[in-house]
This record gives structure tokens, C-alpha cells and sequence, in this order.
């Protein structure tokens, strides 16, 4: 199948449905640039170790990198996401469908910031996929489970390797300095955590970008009248469109998602600042590799945790895991819910 970017613009320009799907594809994918990369570059500025403006730009080159390079070396993750779920043999219908899911995580997004609840994109967009499914295929036969099981094992891995990767990689750091003068390492760990900053935005496009690059993947084929893209390889140019949005709304920041993360969740230092970037850079490389689509937000907040506990439990706020405990009670069946009701009303449309 011809997978050109003159046949994209063609059909987007003359296919309102695949128009719609791709704005409001690469507008979610802007705003993740926009409010998730902050979190891979927080613990580097608030540790004074970079600028804001200047881990802002460096996060934004990273992001880019990320999505373009690791799509290239392994698109398991964008693979899960486009394999996750089965539309059904109509093709027309199956585009109504991921339209309808992509408008329910923008209506969710709204409605959850209104009622204070915390979302992830990520999550949200495996919701708003999943409901939609089940709406054009009349029950659960639309999923399949063997892929929707790697959602699991990323909630568990967000969370559970994400702090001990932080626990164990700050154990090891402080076990090898413990005899060093802390003020003649600060210099060492202040160029290493901006290398952990940069590996941390790297991965988080590699993550995020590849979970919205198999949905515009997954449209394309759908406007091309085929049902699946088992087996089909993703387009350079489809890769270096979602790099470059991802990497524009990474350039805007996210100061008060930088102090958030970084200070107001546990005090670190330089050392721990670096810690937590190369365990949560770690956590997301294994996840991409075995095609595990994971939260990048809740693994790099674990792994802050994880480094925290070193010192003492008590020096975690444990309102973030609430926040992370009602991010999933609240985002699967709430936008699985909207998904699942968009898809039918826009099918009766």
C-alpha cells in the first residue's frame, strides 16, 4: 500500500473525517509536548543545574530525536497501540470511530481539569480507543486482550519499577560516593543530570510520540480502506511530523509543571536529581523495547519517589501516588465512557 505523503495530503485535504482525525491527533500530540516533556527536564532545573529556557530548548531537541530515531530503531510501542484494538471490516466506520475517540479525550481532558481530577494523556488515549472499539463492534470482541494486557504491566511497571529503579540506582550513587567531598561532586553530577534530562526527554518521545503515531498510522490505513497495519512499516515522513509537533510544544515549557515535579514532591539534590532521570530514562527504554506503553508523567514521578525513600519515607509526598491511584480509577471508565457514546452518536451522524 502507496504510504506517501503526497497521497496524505491529498486525502486529508478532500476527506473532512481524516481531517478532523489528523488535528485533533497532532493537536494532542502538541499538548503532550506541551505537558508531559516538562516533567523529563524538572528535576535539572529546579537542582539549578540549567536554565529553564535552556533545558526548555534542550528538552524540545530530545523530544524530537526521540520520536524520530527510536520509531525507527523499534516501533513496538506504536505497534501495540495500532494492534490494541479491531474496528471492524468497514473501514469508513472505523475512521468515524477514532475520530469519535480522539474528540472523547479532548472533552475528558476539559472535564477532568474543571472537576480537578488528574489525567494522563496516555491513558486517556488507550480509554478513548478501547470505548470507541467496543461501540463499532457491538461488545468486547473489538479488543484484543493479548496487547490490551501490556497496558497493565505499564501501569504496574510506571509505578513499581519506576521507584525501585530510583531506589536501587540512588543506593548504588550514594554507596560509591560516600567517601567523596560533596561539594567537589556537585560539578560531576551537575553535566550528568543534564545528560539524564536529555536521555529522560528522549524517551519520553520515544514513549509518547510512538502512541500517537500508531493512531495516525491507524487512520491513514483506515482512509485507505484497509482495516489493520499489522505488518506495515510506519513512513519516515509520518515519524518526522509527529517529531517536529511534539518537539514545538515542548518549546512553549511548562514552568509550573516543572516546579511541581521537582520541588514540591520531594526536595533533591543534585545527585538525586541525576538518580531519578537515569533510572526513569532506564524504566522507559525497557518499556519501549518490549512495546509496553507506559505512562512517562507517572514513571518519572516513581522514580523521584524511589530516590526519596533513600533518605526516609517520610520525605515523599504521598498526595502524587493518590494523584496517580485516581488518574487510573477515574480515566479508563470515564473516557472509555465518552469514547464509547461519541463513537455512537457520530455513527448515527
Amino acid at each position: 500500500m502507496d504510504f506517501s505523503f503526497s497521497l496524505f495530503w491529498g486525502q486529508v485535504t478532500s476527506d473532512p473525517i481524516l481531517l478532523v482525525t489528523v488535528i485533533l491527533t497532532l493537536g494532542v500530540i502538541f499538548v503532550n509536548g506541551w505537558t508531559d516533556a516538562p516533567n523529563a527536564i524538572a528535576t535539572c532545573v529546579t537542582t539549578r543545574c540549567l536554565a529553564p529556557k535552556k533545558a526548555i530548548l534542550m528538552s524540545a531537541l530530545f523530544n524530537f530525536l526521540g520520536v524520530f530515531v527510536m520509531t525507527q530503531i523499534n516501533s513496538s510501542v506504536a505497534s501495540t497501540i495500532s494492534n490494541m484494538v479491531d474496528f471492524g471490516s468497514d473501514t469508513r466506520e472505523a475512521l468515524i470511530a477514532l475520530c469519535a475517540a480522539l474528540v472523547s479525550i479532548v472533552v475528558y481532558s476539559i472535564s477532568a481539569s474543571v472537576f480537578g481530577i488528574p489525567t494522563s494523556e496516555s491513558h486517556s488515549l488507550i480509554a478513548g480507543l478501547t470505548g470507541a472499539a467496543i461501540a463499532i463492534q457491538h461488545g468486547i470482541g473489538g479488543i484484543h486482550f493479548d496487547e490490551w494486557g501490556k497496558v497493565l504491566y505499564g501501569l504496574l511497571l510506571s509505578l513499581l519499577l519506576g521507584f525501585a529503579a530510583g531506589w536501587l540506582v540512588c543506593r548504588i550513587v550514594t554507596a560509591l560516593c560516600a567517601s567523596m567531598d560533596r561539594q567537589r561532586t556537585n560539578p560531576f553530577f551537575s553535566y550528568a543530570q543534564i545528560a539524564g534530562a536529555a536521555a529522560m526527554s528522549f524517551m519520553h518521545g520515544a514513549q509518547d510520540g510512538q502512541k500517537f503515531i500508531g493512531v495516525l498510522f491507524l487512520g491513514f490505513a483506515f482512509a485507505n480502506g484497509s482495516n489493520s497495519v499489522a505488518g506495515m512499516a510506519i513512513p519516515l515522513w509520518l515519524m518526522l511530523l509527529c517529531s517536529i509537533v511534539m518537539a514545538a510544544g515542548t518549546s512553549i515549557g511548562g514552568e509550573k509543571i516543572i516546579k511541581s515535579v521537582g520541588m514540591d514532591m520531594v526536595k533533591l539534590e543534585r545527585y538525586q536529581g541525576f538518580c531519578a532521570d537515569l533510572a526513569g530514562a532506564l524504566c522507559l527504554l525497557i518499556s519501549s523495547l518490549f512495546g509496553i506503553p507506559v505512562s512517562t508523567t507517572h514513571t518519572k514521578t516513581s522514580a523521584i519517589m524511589g530516590v526519596g525513600s533513600v533518605k526516609r519515607l517520610s520525605a515523599i509526598n504521598f498526595g502524587v501516588v493518590k494523584d496517580m491511584v485516581l488518574t487510573w480509577i477515574f480515566t479508563f471508565p470515564g473516557c472509555g465512557l465518552i469514547s464509547y457514546i461519541m463513537a455512537k452518536l457520530f455513527m448515527q451522524l
